[in-house]
């Protein structure tokens, strides 16, 4: 597949939060390496350690692309164009999980009640969201839930503060989680997952609002080659990802209502 150039000749800068990706330097450089041909650009990475610092750069043109959660893409999405939705185990969705220090007889999130807990991010859907949208559902107030809840700021990092006792309990992205399990299983071997959430819409990748829709769809089109490319095949493979695909906004409409049960808009 031909690719069409970005209109302005640079750098493509994409901005990404830790996740489980702030020790895999490698993983960028062959994700570099397949998007500067396709593209006919440089490529940099821009790491911030917050959903919001990665959407401040976003949307003040300092980045032209980030992977971003659905939180931060609903309560954001007049501005932001979707570029692609990862697809992981055949489908373009995720779940958001309670795990537990698995050496504790936790056997739910009522046992939580009054213990120490870890989010991930206050705009991450899997590590905020989705708990919050939960206990008021069951008529708690989430800010007295628990003795202690703190912010991690990345995913890996709740499963590290649970394995490690500095949390009894935290919500984590169950795809980080299940792709920790293959890459570092001594890790989640101390977490045990209590309950998994509905599907959600899987993490998107988005353009900023000062990107032309013929750049975005020329990063699409680099996205969605990669299953066919030498150099995109085990990129895709060291992500746990089958592929990326054309975006659906409504895929996204659960964590928009969730969010606007948060106060979002």
């Amino acid at each position: 597949m031909a690719h069409r150039a970005l209109a302005a000749p640079g750098v493509t800068r994409i901005g990404l939060t830790p996740v489980f990706l702030d020790d895999r330097l490698r993983l960028l450089q062959r994700w570099r390496e397949y998007l500067e041909p396709a593209l006919g650009t440089a490529v940099e990475f821009v790491q911030r350690g917050t959903y919001g610092q990665v959407m401040d750069v976003l949307r003040a043109g300092q980045v032209q692309f980030a992977w971003i959660c659905g939180y931060p893409y609903v309560l954001h999405r007049r501005e932001l164009r979707l570029v692609a939705v990862p697809h992981w185990r055949g489908r373009p969705l995720y779940q958001s999980y309670l795990i537990a220090d698995a050496s504790r007889p936790y056997d739910g999130l009522k046992a939580l009640r009054g213990r120490s807990f870890a989010y991930s991010d206050p705009l991450s859907n899997s590590g905020f969201l989705y708990m919050q949208h939960l206990l008021r559902g069951q008529g708690q107030d989430p800010a007295r839930y628990f003795a202690r809840s703190f912010f991690a700021h990345s995913h890996r990092h709740v499963v590290e503060a649970v394995a490690d006792g500095l949390a009894d309990g935290g919500a984590v992205d169950g795809y980080v989680w299940e792709t920790l399990a293959e890459l570092r299983p001594s890790l989640t071997g101390r977490t045990r997952v209590l309950q998994r959430s509905p599907d959600f819409g899987f993490p998107p990748i988005v353009a900023g609002p000062q990107v032309s829709a013929r750049a975005a769809a020329a990063f699409a089109d680099a996205l969605m080659a990669m299953s066919e490319q030498p150099l995109g095949r085990p990129v895709l493979a060291e992500l746990r990802l089958d592929r990326f695909a054309p975006g659906d906004v409504q895929l996204f409409d659960g964590i928009a209502e969730m969010a606007r049960g948060q106060g979002g808009s």
